[in-house]
This record gives C-alpha cells, sequence and structure tokens, in this order.
C-alpha cells in the first residue's frame, strides 16, 4: 500500500482537536510525550506527575491547562490525585505511567545497578521500585483501564523475574492485563524504539485489553525530512547572535531559535575522529553507541545519555554531527512547536527518555475505538 506522507500535527492544531470526552491522568509524566500522543487522540489529559525539575519546566510549558503535581510519586497519594481531577474513586478512565527503567535497559549494566541509587537526570535516587509506586497509585485510584508504559529489556534474562513479579500485582490490583513489546517504528515513528507497553482493564468491566497493531509500512528519516535533512551544522556565525529563522518543509512553517539549528561540533573528539570513518547505515567497532544511520530506515533509538558533545551517540546521516533539536523533534514525531527548556544536553536527554507521542496516539486510539465503546456497552447492560 502507499503510505501517507510523514506529518506531525501542531500544538495548535492538536489543541483544536474535538475532545472524545474520556480522561487521563499521568505519572512519570517526562516532558510530555505520552500526554502528547493522548491529546492527539482527543482524550483530555487532567492531571500529571513529574519530579525531575526540568522535565517539569518543558511540561508546563506545553501542557498550561494541566494540573502538575511536582511531587516525588512516593509522597503522593491516591487521593491527591482524585482531588485533583474531581473524580471519585473509579470514575478516571486511564491512568498512565512511565516508571523510570534505566536499571532494566539492555543498554546500560542492568543487574549491576539494581536496588542501588543512582544518578537519574538531575537528581539521585533509586529507581527500579518505582513500578511499585505506579501499583499503589493505581489500586487506590481503580481507573476503568490503566498503561504503563518500560523498556523491552524487563522480559530479557534475569530481568524477568522483575517483570513477572509487575505483572502479578497489576493483576492483584484488580485488572486483566496484557503486554506487548511494541516497537514504534511500525506505529508510524521514523524511529526504532521498542517499549514494553503494559494494557489493563479493570476486571468487573468484563472486557479484554487490546493493543495496537503494526502498520503496514515505515517511515524513515528520508520520508520524515521530506527527502532532503533540514539543517547542516552552520559554522559561519551568521546565527550566532540569536536571530529567529524560518524553515519550511515538513516541520511546516516555524520560527526556530538558533540553538535548536545547532549541534555541538565533534571537532576534537575522539568520536568524531571515529564519526569520519563511518558509511551510512554502519555501526562503530569501537564505541558501541556510535551509529551513522541509512537515511532510507528509521533512526536508531535516541537515547536519552547521549547527547553530550563527547558520548557516542547516534549520528547526522551525512554530516559529522548528531542530530540537532529540530530534527531530533521530528525524529522523535514531536511537534516542531513543542517547547522544550534547558541546554542541548538537557533536550536531548528530554526528548530521548519521551515515549514518541506518535506511538502513543496509535495506542490510545486503540483504546478509544476498541476498549471504551465495549466498556460503554459492559455499563449500559
Amino acid at each position: 500500500m502507499k503510505k501517507p506522507p510523514y506529518r506531525i500535527p501542531t500544538m495548535v492544531e492538536i489543541a483544536a482537536l474535538p475532545k472524545n470526552g474520556l480522561k487521563v491522568a499521568s505519572t512519570f509524566s517526562g516532558c510530555g510525550g505520552s500526554s502528547l500522543g493522548y491529546k492527539m487522540a482527543g482524550f483530555d489529559v487532567v492531571y500529571a506527575n513529574e519530579f525531575i525539575p526540568a522535565a517539569q519546566d518543558s511540561y508546563a510549558a506545553n501542557f498550561p491547562s494541566t494540573f502538575l503535581d511536582k511531587r516525588d510519586i512516593r509522597e503522593v497519594k491516591p487521593e491527591d490525585i482524585l482531588k485533583a481531577t474531581g473524580l471519585r474513586k473509579g470514575e478516571l478512565d486511564i491512568l498512565d505511567g512511565s516508571p523510570p527503567c534505566a536499571a532494566f535497559s539492555t543498554a546500560g549494566s542492568r543487574e549491576k545497578g539494581w536496588g542501588e541509587i543512582r544518578k537519574y537526570s538531575d537528581t539521585k535516587q533509586r529507581v527500579d521500585d518505582l513500578f511499585f509506586e505506579y501499583v499503589r497509585i493505581l489500586r487506590g485510584v481503580q481507573p476503568k483501564v490503566f498503561v504503563a508504559e518500560n523498556v523491552a529489556g524487563l522480559v530479557i534474562g534475569k530481568a524477568k523475574g522483575y517483570f513477572l513479579e509487575i505483572l502479578s500485582e497489576l493483576r492483584a490490583a484488580g485488572y486483566k492485563v496484557t503486554a506487548k513489546v511494541l516497537d514504534a517504528k511500525w506505529l508510524g515513528v521514523p524511529q526504532s524504539r521498542n517499549r514494553l507497553i503494559f494494557v489493563g482493564v479493570r476486571e468487573d468491566l468484563k472486557v479484554e485489553p487490546a493493543h495496537p497493531e503494526p502498520f503496514k509500512y515505515q517511515y524513515s528519516i528520508h520520508d520524515a525530512f521530506d527527502g532532503k535533512l533540514l539543517v547542516e551544522h552552520d559554522t559561519s556565525g551568521t546565527f550566532s547572535q540569536g536571530v529567529a529563522i524560518t524553515i519550511s518543509g515538513n516541520a511546516a512553517a516555524f520560527h526556530f531559535k538558533v540553538q535548536d539549528r545547532e549541534a555541538p561540533s565533534l571537532k576534537g573528539t575522539a568520536i568524531g575522529v571515529e564519526a569520519k570513518k563511518l558509511g551510512k547505515g554502519k555501526q562503530s567497532g569501537k564505541y558501541f553507541n556510535l551509529i551513522r544511520p541509512s537515511s532510507e530506515k528509521p533512526s536508531p533509538a535516541i537515547l536519552s545519555s547521549h547527547g553530550g558533545r563527547g558520548v557516542a551517540g547516534v549520528l547526522h546521516p551525512s554530516g559529522v554531527r548528531k542530530f540537532t533539536i529540530e530534527e531530533l523533534r521530528i525524529i522523535c514525531s514531536f511537534p516542531a512547536d513543542f517547547v522544550l527548556t534547558g541546554s542541548y544536553e538537557k533536550q536531548w536527554e528530554r526528548l530521548g527518555r519521551a515515549v514518541p507521542p506518535l506511538m502513543m496516539r496509535a495506542v490510545a486510539s486503540t483504546l478509544r475505538d476498541q476498549v471504551f465503546p465495549e466498556i460503554a456497552k459492559r455499563c449500559a447492560e
């Protein structure tokens, strides 16, 4: 089949979409990738919880009408969410959450860090127990449906014990639960990103959970940038004074700050030397995470920790540099007018930690079209 052009709706367009009447409370909200996906599917995000200050700044800038709880999730009581949303126990439609999951990632040291207090973004905390905090909230709020996201590494090797324990706890909270590893590249995102998605429906509703079916097509980096890479690193100093500039094409017509169009030079770094040797579609044998993607395929996963100038990560397909923030927004399926705050490295981190909005739109649309109509039927009987 002929695939439709790759297009990300703008924040203005998303705000104008008709609401479907269903309400979502978001936990571990980050900069708002999941929330944006729900809004793209017509849901109303009425509550969000995020503990990291830098992520809070981005979330607040993009979702000013959503109640943002800035406390550690360990301090949040289910009654607090119900009070903030004006809902009673059992009335919330969806409880969403993406508990931090680096300890289970196949890209990290995995079990060596389990149970330890470690650096996480701008904080130090234990994160491999946070899924159980999510379950605590789930038990107290008792939404009709929940969606929880984690890394695919949770079902691999020794981590599978955690997965089975989490699954047992979710079911014991009173839910029919299914879990599937979904890849963003099969759900409309020009990036290969595997994530484990739990979907649960409250037992008393007697409705089966559902996950989206993979699309029959994928988008490449070439598709995402309308056949051309939007920006080459500017070394002329033309934009050094912070002048706003306009681009056109897939990103529509927007004014961007200079920082959005700049990527740190790799000159003088070890990965810069290695980057010059890499052909398209090649991965470094010296630096595992240093990859020059093929523009004819989806990008490899954008990892949150790889935005630093001297840190190996995904390169631009043809330049000796990493992607600009402007380009990353497109690869991660964020609108061109989505506000990101902080340095280049912090903005990269926000995008790398987020669930791609178009991926979550696919999940949310499946629930809207398949699960909630069945819930409505059951409730009417």
